[in-house]
């Protein structure tokens, strides 16, 4: 099986660098990914999907990226409810 996803898009804000009770470093944060097609007559229409990052990718996200700053990222898609 194959769960792999690839996202380029803006950070709708500041991420917060926080730890685990074990030390481990961890970053939540949303981006908007605007969407290839806009029907006509009507505004370009993004998506806001939620992220987390941990260890070294969680400290280096924190340390250079701020909102409105254009990331990419590659990962795996997991569902919550």
């Amino acid at each position: 099986m194959l769960n792999k996803v690839i996202l380029m898009g803006r950070l709708v804000a500041d991420p917060e660098l926080k730890t685990t009770q074990n030390g481990i470093a961890v970053t939540s944060f949303r981006i908007a990914v605007d969407r290839n097609y806009t029907p006509q007559g009507q505004e370009k229409q993004a998506d806001f999907i939620p992220c987390v990052a941990w260890r070294q990718t969680a400290e280096f996200i924190s340390r250079y990226f701020s909102k409105g700053r254009m990331i990419a990222l590659e990962g795996s898609l997991q569902s919550r409810n």
